[in-house]
């Protein structure tokens, strides 16, 4: 007897729809699967078998043969266990093929048929929406991601009993529901803020215009100077997610199976740092069935990347496409597969090797040679794609020791956000968010310099031997600090501020 089950599989950060097709005749006792299935597909004939037989079912001792349709497209995981456990039933004639039309399932099934959480069913519930599905049955743990999508009912069944007494309609399971703005606001608080950080004017005022203008930044300093506390707390005074950019970076958390038990939805923008070691696989995504790396992990959020220099120089040469384009894309023999990478890159590293270069209180016990190569193993065109380069130097007692609160994330973060407007009108239907995305005609057009900020951005690109590509990061600095200021045009000061934000250009940590 022959039976079809629906179910779906992951591709990128897609799912598409899978017809799993179940054919039970006479023969020798076998199972098998086929349809491009990968190990742990193919290891589901145990799992599926045991679950059946624990879950009071007989197995039938006959030939099975499973197809996992489209057969040309490379399948992967756990998650066919719950639909073929129900192909079998079905054909099988223990359940009627009527009772599992429209209805798509996914779930790993443990050895006594419990059903365990699956990677990715937020994208699965988005493509069994564009599929017009009847319903989602899904693992117990994946309820709550799955019903964000509210348009499918979705089902949580905790076993294969369940599953079958729901589908013949002995036992009726109420539909998932998930408040979507209750989620938001119980997981939308962050457990770090800028009322933290003693001191350090200057690099907060210089977060704040990355995190206006969506710019690429450095800081630099010596060790203990609060870098890394900084750099920890510039999700705090971004706009919040919008449901879009949330469903966006659930998707690829799901995937990557880091998303967090029975967690709906992300209410706060990711915040990435992975460490010097990373591979570059790790860090842009690979495998034999491409998965998303650390730059996708960090979309819509922040990618910090602490001791810059350390890391090989290869990792750090293959951000520049995410850098620029904010996507990444992977090919491989049987597929090429783009995943999103828009992120705000902040790095940190030490002026030099013993971290003390140009540290009035601390004496640098590196030579110039050792220094020049130190920050040699940052690329010029890796660093022309940092917007800001910022000194944090050593806080001195009275900083330290002041009982002064410093200013809060939420009112850094409204003024960020009212930058944010007026770029969102001044691009709207140009496909850019922010100032960092412009293109070069868009700066001719909205950053037009008078002639005092002509003649100050050329004598600054003569004296420090700026790159056209620093030269409009420059501009969109300025476009930003003006966007602050609410000021309609670029003016000579937001030139001049925008320049000292360029600290690894400045003669000082060339010579």
């Amino acid at each position: 007897m022959l039976s079809n089950i629906r179910s779906a599989a992951l591709l990128g950060i897609d799912a598409y729809p899978v017809e799993c097709e179940v054919d039970i005749c006479p023969g020798l006792p076998t199972f098998q699967t086929v349809g491009l299935p990968d190990v742990a597909v193919k290891e589901s004939k145990d799992r599926v078998k045991s679950a059946i037989s624990n879950s009071q079912f007989d197995f039938p001792i006959q030939r099975i043969t499973v197809n996992l349709a489209p057969a040309d497209t490379k399948k992967e995981g756990p998650s066919f266990d719950l639909p073929m456990a129900v192909g079998i039933l079905v054909a099988s004639g223990l359940l009627p093929q009527k009772s599992t039309e429209g209805y798509w399932m996914v779930g790993e099934l443990s050895l006594e048929g419990k059903t365990r959480p699956i990677r990715g069913v937020l994208s699965i519930s988005l493509a069994a929406r564009e599929a017009g599905a009847k319903g989602l049955l899904v693992p117990a743990e994946n309820g709550k991601e799955a019903a964000v999508v509210q348009e499918v009912p979705v089902y949580a069944v905790r076993n294969l009993r369940e599953t079958y007494e729901f589908l013949s309609g002995a036992k009726p399971l109420r539909r998932v529901e998930v408040d979507i703005l209750g989620e938001f606001q119980q997981h939308s608080q962050y457990k770090v803020d800028f009322s933290d950080v003693k001191g350090q004017e200057n690099a907060k005022r210089a977060l704040e215009i990355g995190a206006a203008g969506g710019h690429n930044i450095l800081l630099v300093g010596p060790p203990g100077s609060g870098k890394s506390m900084l750099t920890k707390r510039l999700p705090t005074i971004l706009p919040p997610l919008s449901i879009e950019e949330a469903i966006q970076s659930t998707k690829i958390h799901s995937i990557a199976g880091i998303l967090g038990k029975r967690k709906a939805l992300m209410a706060t923008r990711p915040f990435r740092s992975p460490h010097h070691t990373v591979s570059d696989a790790g860090l842009i995504g690979g495998g034999t069935i491409p998965k998303p790396g650390e730059v996708s992990l960090a979309h819509n959020g922040v990618l910090f990347l602490d001791e810059l220099p350390e890391f090989n120089k290869n990792v750090l040469e293959v951000l520049r496409q995410p850098l620029e384009d904010g996507m990444v894309t992977i090919s491989r023999v049987q597929s090429s597969l783009t995943f999103p990478a828009y992120f705000m890159m902040a790095a940190a590293m030490n002026p030099c090797l013993c971290g003390y270069y140009t540290d009035p209180s601390r004496e640098c016990t590196c030579t110039p040679h050792q220094i020049q190569k130190y920050l040699s193993k940052i690329s010029g065109p890796l660093l022309d794609r940092i917007d800001l380069h910022i000194e944090v130097p050593s806080l001195k007692w009275k900083e330290i020791s002041g009982t002064e609160s410093s200013e809060t994330s939420e009112a850094i973060r409204e003024r960020v956000c009212k930058a944010r407007e007026i770029q969102q009108k001044r691009f709207e239907g140009q496909g850019i968010h922010c100032n960092a995305q412009m293109t070069t005609a868009q700066l001719r057009k909205y950053c037009y310099l008078d002639e005092p900020s002509q003649s100050l951005l050329k004598t600054a690109m003569e004296k420090f031997g700026l790159s056209a590509r620093a030269y409009d990061r420059i501009l969109k600095v300025a476009r930003t600090i003006a966007d602050l200021d609410a000021e309609i045009n670029v003016t000579a000061s937001n030139i001049a501020e925008a320049i000292q934000y360029r600290n690894l250009d400045r003669s000082v940590w060339r010579n």
